[in-house]
């Protein structure tokens, strides 16, 4: 029923101007509305719909990522505007915070300003 119909992804944030910032200025997404309740952007054909809410506890695991053919430079290019990868302390990672997954997959994370994951994979 739903394999044919377009996804929308959500995430929260509690200060829609810092969040407006992270995702249109340093993320580069494209705004494409925004009202009193959301900012959503367009994310490569997928709308993803910022919620603002008024309390926000993130979450320990990735709720948002994007599949890159060269996460090196995607890194390269955050590090440029500030963005840090996390490091964790269970997972052998590379100095620029890429794991290798057990199938071979490079992975990264990283969070947005209200703390919510989001991540790299290539």
């Amino acid at each position: 029923m739903f394999s044919d119909k377009k996804l929308k992804a959500f995430v929260p944030t509690t200060n829609p101007q810092r969040a407006k910032k992270f995702y249109n200025d340093l993320l580069e997404l494209t705004l494409v509305s925004e009202d009193d309740y959301a900012l959503e952007y367009d994310a490569n054909g997928t709308i993803l719909r910022v919620t603002i809410v008024r309390e926000l506890t993130p979450q320990s695991f990735t709720v948002l990522g994007w599949n890159v053919p060269d996460i090196t430079a995607v890194i390269k290019f955050l590090n440029q505007k500030g963005i840090q990868c996390n490091k964790y302390d269970f997972l052998e990672q590379d100095n620029s915070g890429i794991w290798k997954s057990p199938g071979g997959s490079k992975v990264a994370w990283f969070k947005d300003p209200d703390g919510n994951v989001l991540s790299l994979t290539q």
